[in-house]
């Protein structure tokens, strides 16, 4: 069963937003067993919408739609529907009711023509009710093909397709079973790894798909088994990671579908009643970022210093000027400093640190630009690691917190 996800509108074509619409239905189709073909965003355009269409009806069993259903004359896509199936707006008086429910008790200026006119769907539709907005979702059935249109809005189009498209997908469809299981493996790159499980490789199912994801510092493995029998799947790939963690279980930090790597650190810290601070210059608060933005982070997060500047790590962090002038910014005493400063500033057990040049110039530091170091201190003692990273900026920066990651949670292993 295949199908074919058309997002419209000019604001993704410009890169004015980003179309995340699309990983999201992509990822809840596959959940129920359903392959997508193709992905296709498109102008706010009659004609470009009908020749889509019409393309994807060739191509696939369920075309899904989203955007181009607002109030406003450039919302097209429900009128080109109709056009496509020769078809004429009809009211849905249960529509028109929640619109004007919204307008009642949520907006304060008064419902417009513009507004009511959501309520009219094309007859051979099916409504998916909005709960979340004005205007409804529809469902078609032509010829074996299913077409489904949804708001553009994501937490609209999450409703809909969670609560309407998915279930009446299921019943219309019989589909396989496929399940995914994502490693999360740092500190090593893809060949070296496929190196070390080439054999294990060779022994998979023919029925399970191993695919490699790089990125920077850290490699997903993710394996795909599809079936009829679901329990069958879910075994075999528990027995396939299983003998996968024998061979490179020193690398595996978890699972994807469970928690993130941040969350494991979160929840080490947590349960250890351990604290952690952090001083950051080359990652430039990437790493705060990342523990703050997991629920109860206040709990073990004491605070960060973005000591970006020169200035800031000789006034805020108070390391000495002819400390910083011996051995430059980007160094292991440097960095080693900050993280004791920082521990010592906010009472914290654990403290990160890093340094680093990230590029494209040197700054003020002769150190080659990739260089990287990375301090963790525990209740003990601080470490320095050093790293070069290459030459582009995001890369550098991106793999300088995947690894200060990497580095924080086996020390809080170790303690």
């Amino acid at each position: 069963m295949k199908a074919e996800i058309i997002t419209i509108g000019d604001e993704i074509l410009i890169g004015q937003i980003i179309d995340t619409n699309s990983a999201f239905i992509a990822k809840q189709l596959n959940k129920i067993g359903i392959d997508v073909y193709q992905i296709t965003s498109i102008q706010d355009e009659k004609d470009h919408i009908l020749k889509s269409l019409e393309a994807a009806s060739k191509r696939v069993d369920i075309v899904i739609v989203t955007g181009g259903l607002g109030p406003t004359k450039d919302d097209i896509t429900k009128h080109t529907f109709c056009e496509y199936f020769n078809d004429e707006m009809v009211l849905d008086k249960k529509v028109l009711s929640h619109i004007e429910d919204i307008f009642e008790k949520y907006v304060d200026t008064p419902i417009l023509e513009a507004n009511k006119s959501q309520a009219f769907i094309p007859s051979k539709a099916i409504t998916l009710f909005n709960e979340y907005g004005t205007a409804p979702g529809m469902w078609f059935e032509v010829q074996d093909v299913v077409y489904v249109s949804m708001p553009g809005v994501p937490y609209e189009m999450k409703s809909i397709l969670t609560g309407q498209v998915l279930p009446r997908l299921q019943d219309r469809f019989h589909t396989p079973y496929i399940i995914h299981k994502t490693v999360l493996t740092y500190g090593l790159g893809e060949s070296a790894i496929a190196e070390r499980i080439e054999d294990w490789e060779n022994t998979l199912p023919k029925f399970i798909k191993l695919a490699y994801l790089p990125s920077l510092g850290r490699v997903r493995l993710r394996l795909s088994a599809r079936g009829e029998d679901e329990q069958v799947l879910k075994d075999a790939l528990q027995d396939a990671v299983t003998t996968l963690n024998e061979i490179i279980g020193d690398i595996i930090k978890g699972y994807e579908d469970e928690l993130t790597l941040e969350e494991r650190i979160a929840k080490l810290f947590t349960d250890k009643n351990f604290s952690l601070a952090t001083a950051e210059s080359c990652t430039g608060g990437r790493l705060a970022s990342k523990f703050t933005e997991i629920p109860g982070a206040s709990a073990y997060f004491k605070g960060s210093i973005v000591s970006y500047a020169t200035s800031a790590k000789n006034d805020v962090l108070k390391i000495p000027e002819e400390v910083i002038q011996k051995y430059s910014v980007v160094s292991a005493e440097i960095t080693e400093a900050m993280a004791n400063r920082v521990q010592k500033m906010f009472h914290a057990d654990f403290a990160i640190a890093t340094t680093g040049n990230a590029g494209p110039t040197k700054g003020d530091s002769d150190a080659e630009i990739g260089t990287v170091f990375i301090a963790i201190a525990d209740p003990k003692k601080t470490k320095v690691f050093e790293f070069n990273f290459g030459k582009h900026r995001e890369r550098v920066t991106q793999k300088a917190v995947n690894k200060a990651l990497e580095l924080v949670y086996s020390a809080i292993l170790k303690n």
